[in-house]
C-alpha cells in the first residue's frame, strides 16, 4: 500500500505562483512513475507532469515553461512549482504514483486562479 498526501493548494491571482507538495509513505525510488494530474469541473483528469523510472520528465503542453516538477528523495516528496498561473489552471490537482502494478492517488488539493 502507498499513501500520498498533497498540500499547498489555494487561491491565487492570475500571474501568481504556487507550490504543491506530495509526500509518499515509501521511497519514491520504488515507483515506476510519480507525478501530478489535474481535473477541472466538467473535464476529464489530465496529466500535468510526471517523473518516470527511466529518468524522463514529461509535461503537458499546456504547462511547459510555466510548471516545474521536482523531488526530494530524502523526504520522499515530489513538488510541483507553478508559475504564471492562469484561470485555465483552476482544478483539483492530484498526486499519482505507480508502484508495481498498482496506481495510487492522493486526496487532491484545490487550486483556484482568479482573473
Amino acid at each position: 500500500q502507498v499513501q500520498l498526501v498533497e498540500s499547498g493548494g489555494g487561491l491565487v491571482q492570475a500571474g501568481g505562483s504556487l507550490r504543491l507538495s506530495c509526500a509518499a509513505s515509501r521511497s519514491i525510488f520504488s515507483f515506476n512513475a510519480m507525478g501530478w494530474y489535474r481535473q477541472a469541473p466538467g473535464k476529464q483528469r489530465e496529466l500535468v507532469a510526471v517523473f518516470t523510472r527511466a529518468g524522463t520528465t514529461n509535461y503537458s503542453d499546456s504547462v511547459k515553461g510555466r510548471f516545474t516538477i521536482s523531488r526530494d528523495n530524502a523526504k520522499n516528496t515530489v513538488y510541483l512549482q507553478m508559475s504564471s498561473l492562469d484561470p485555465g489552471d483552476t482544478a483539483v490537482y492530484y498526486c499519482n504514483a505507480v508502484f508495481l502494478v498498482s496506481e495510487y492517488w492522493g486526496q487532491g488539493t484545490q487550486v483556484t486562479v482568479s482573473s
